[in-house]
């Protein structure tokens, strides 16, 4: 019975210390995002901005790179690429609806792939 109750409190402990993976509090990423102009530059910072645990967010009209800063443990890349892309904005990973595109402003419209 002490070896049934050893081994089962070995791999509760070992499952336990396994699960503990430390999440970065100002995890930095660059993406790329679509877009053309400083009204679209406004439009990916507010809804990167609009997700909880984004710190900084700086989006290059010139380069499409997006720079965020953000707490892994509160939100991840992919919410922030959730966001961008519900007000209209392509990334690499997440695509804007055609609906929501085509409502974007006619000098906002980016060449699609």
């Amino acid at each position: 019975m002490k070896k049934y109750i050893t081994v089962v409190l070995l791999m509760f402990i070992g499952f336990s210390v396994q699960a503990q993976v430390k999440k970065n509090k100002n995890a930095k990423y660059v993406t790329e995002v679509n877009g053309n102009c400083e009204q679209c530059q406004k439009r990916i910072q507010k809804a990167a901005f609009s997700v909880e645990g984004v710190k900084s967010v700086v989006w290059n009209i010139e380069t499409h790179q997006l720079n965020v800063i953000l707490n892994e443990e509160k939100c991840s890349l992919l919410d922030v690429k959730k966001a961008i892309a519900k007000v209209g904005h392509d990334t690499d990973e997440v695509k804007a609806t055609d609906a929501v595109y085509e409502k974007l402003h006619h000098c906002c419209l980016y060449e699609r792939n």
